[in-house]
């Protein structure tokens, strides 16, 4: 699997770069999650940051570069198939 050097802009992870895993594309992940262990042994923080294009082409407005935004929600989108069923509903009557 290919890596590309990413940097992160604000959170715990502001002005530092890593490696982050590309797709077939050569795109990172839209979304990266960063798991931070509670000192006190309860559930690990996680600190969301979102993909967002480096710089853009002049002409074509293309992205040249990615760069990993802080979330301060702090909330992953989680989406659902678009064939899947509310659990509360009976189909059965």
């Amino acid at each position: 699997m290919r890596a590309e050097d990413t940097a992160f802009v604000g959170g715990p992870l502001d002005g530092r770069t890593l490696a982050v895993h590309v797709g077939a594309t050569g795109r990172p992940p839209k979304v990266y999650e960063v798991p931070v262990p509670d000192p006190a042994g309860g559930p690990p923080t996680v600190h969301v940051y979102r993909l967002e294009p480096a710089n853009l082409t002049p002409r074509l407005k293309l992205p040249r570069g990615w760069v990993y935004a802080y979330d301060p929600e702090g909330v992953p989108e989680r989406r659902k198939w678009p064939w899947s069923r509310r659990r509360d509903v009976n189909p059965h009557g």
